[in-house]
């Protein structure tokens, strides 16, 4: 394990500029995901990037050659989040773990989990040259691109707790925040989802449920868990976060613009 992240960082950028000084072609922007909080969370994030990078390429994309360079760190403590309060020096050693792997082998990444991002502010004092595209950043640039006034915010007790240990905390500075009326039943409902499985099929219906019970026809999904489960009936216009960090990720990996246009 590399336990220097600024050192092997900056080893990492002389290779690079080594390799470009003896010709070599300029490669994409190598992405990174951080996962473990939640089985299946940086599956969901990595198979929307790869998707959203084939629908920003259009006729560009050919295949193979064109997909992101990914790389995935998944770090199983990282889902002692669900208590980050009661876990959070095991949990920020963990990441720190996580981060000296990643770090110095991508220019961008992300945390594939909501509540993870509440770390946010420390990562960014750790001065990585990678930058982390924080699940905050991506939220607050859709609302103000949409113009949303109220959504709904469904997470896990940390998050919709409200409170310091809340990635969303700040929510409220920028839009009308209304919170689910069972919040316990919605920490179990993720519980479970990490537990069973999203194919389970005890668990739809008790997302129909909670969301049904919400007066804003806008409901967040700020929880990794809950896009695994949000095939769901219901009127009102699910975000998924998830979605958001994905199109921001594929953004950053994608080929010089001329490239673009020459395919096209």
């Amino acid at each position: 394990m590399q336990n220097d992240t600024g050192r092997t960082a900056a080893g990492h950028a002389t290779s690079q500029a080594t390799s470009q000084t003896a010709g070599a072609k300029p490669a994409r922007a190598s992405l990174g995901i951080i996962a473990g909080s939640g089985p299946e969370a940086g599956l969901d994030l990595w198979a929307k990037v790869l998707t959203r990078n084939q629908q920003l390429m259009g006729a560009a994309f050919r295949g193979d050659l064109d997909a992101p360079r990914v790389v995935v760190v998944s770090e199983p403590r990282l889902g002692l989040s669900m208590d980050l309060a009661a876990n959070d020096a095991a949990v920020w050693s963990a990441m720190r773990d996580a981060l000296d792997i990643l770090a110095p082998q991508v220019e961008a990444y992300a945390i594939a989990c909501n509540t993870l991002n509440w770390y946010a502010p420390r990562i960014a004092e750790l001065g990585l040259a990678a930058q982390l595209v924080s699940f905050q950043d991506a939220l607050s640039d859709w609302i103000a691109r949409s113009g949303t006034r109220k959504l709904a915010l469904l997470g896990a007790g940390p998050v919709t707790a409200m409170d310091e240990w809340s990635a969303y905390r700040d929510l409220p500075q920028l839009v009308e925040v209304e919170l689910p009326g069972d919040a316990g039943a919605l920490h179990r409902l993720i519980e479970d989802v990490k537990r069973l499985g999203s194919g389970d099929a005890s668990l739809r219906p008790r997302l129909a449920e909670l969301v049904a019970g919400l007066d804003a026809d806008t409901v967040l999904l700020a929880c990794t868990e809950l896009p695994l489960i949000a095939d769901i009936e219901t009127d009102k216009q699910l975000v998924d976060v998830t979605d958001l960090v994905a199109d921001a990720l594929a953004r950053r990996a994608l080929p010089a613009p001329t490239v673009l246009r020459r395919a096209g």
